[in-house]
């Protein structure tokens, strides 16, 4: 099955998310505070990805709350994933006054 017919297998999920968990933690904190309108929250993992957006699961006064954030483009490809999660990013970063981190950072 190719990806542009099933573009979130449950193995392209579990890819995305262990990585963006394991790797990128403070990133998925800054979006669900900023993009997710969680601006009280303490910690946040990615949940999961669908055709809608990404949803994280974050902590706001001690209670898990799971927001999605949606993608600014249509998603059909791995690869997109990676420039929508990017580009969250660095609005996150944008809204909430924080210096993103360089390409060579990432």
């Amino acid at each position: 099955m190719s990806e542009a017919a099933a573009p979130f297998t449950p193995e392209i999920v579990s890819a995305v998310t262990s990585h963006m968990n394991n790797d990128h933690p403070e990133d998925n904190l800054l979006i669900a505070r900023s993009l997710g309108g969680l601006p009280d929250a303490t910690a946040a993992t990615m949940a999961t990805i669908s055709p809608e957006g990404a949803t994280f699961r974050a902590t706001v006064d001690g209670v898990e709350q799971d927001v999605t954030v949606p993608w600014a483009v249509e998603v059909t490809e791995r690869a997109t994933i990676r420039l929508e999660v990017v580009r969250m990013y660095n609005e996150a970063c944008a809204a909430l006054g924080v210096t993103p981190r360089t390409a060579e950072e990432h």
